[in-house]
């Protein structure tokens, strides 16, 4: 009837109607199997009720019944499978065409996204991008190594202070407690001695010598 108005019907509505009918006649004989399995459990209540009464007529003429809705139910087991793996089939071939479907439309906008796209520009920005990179790069490293030799001169002040009070520290002598111990009477030896003869005295009061190890580390303090 489709044809006489000028309507097609598309594949895809094709499939969907052979489906549901599929479907629907699936339903139809599962209700019968059903029906035919009521008859079958009576049967057997009727025959048990006859061979208890002695009618072995009528135990014969049912168990030819059962025997046939038995197979009967079998038939529609196998009808019902066969019906499926139709249904299945359509189905397969539903999500099939949904890919295509699917698929077409990505190739057009992967088309449409190709015409778009300028590959001489994008090189050109690709070119200026690792430009500038690298320009982003050589002043990061220009201002580290600035940075660097700005603290360099603080660094070795504090390296230059802590290794002379190490060296003071293992001989055991105190700067400042030496300078507040130190006479205030003038020594009128030169600057750069003063300080090494204050500490001679100064250990030679106390009673103890300079031994030749630690005479060699302030004659090692007074060339620094």
């Amino acid at each position: 009837m489709s044809f006489l108005f000028g309507k097609r019907k598309t594949p895809a509505e094709l499939l969907r109607e052979n489906k549901r009918m599929l479907d629907k006649s699936i339903r139809e004989i599962e209700r019968e199997r059903q029906g035919l399995q009521t008859q079958e459990k009576k049967l057997i209540v009727e025959i048990k009720k006859s061979a208890k009464q002695g009618q072995m007529g009528a135990v014969k003429v049912m168990a030819k019944d059962l025997i046939r809705t038995r197979h009967q139910i079998e038939k529609f087991y196998k009808l019902k499978s066969q019906l499926q793996g139709v249904s299945l089939r359509i189905q397969t071939l539903k999500s099939t065409q949904a890919m295509g479907e699917a698929m077409k439309g990505v190739t057009k906008a992967m088309g449409r996204m190709n015409r778009q796209m300028n590959l001489p520009s994008l090189q050109k920005i690709m070119r200026e991008f690792e430009m500038q990179n690298e320009k982003m790069e050589m002043t990061s490293e220009i201002m580290g190594d600035a940075i660097d030799d700005a603290l360099d001169g603080d660094e070795e002040e504090e390296e230059t202070e802590d290794l002379v009070n190490q060296v003071l520290d293992e001989i055991g002598i105190d700067i400042n407690q030496e300078l507040v111990n130190a006479p205030s009477s003038t020594v009128t030896a030169p600057a750069g001695k003063g300080k090494v003869a204050q500490v001679e005295t100064t250990m030679n009061e106390d009673g103890g010598g300079i031994d030749n190890d630690l005479q060699a580390r302030l004659d090692n303090l007074r060339k620094m």
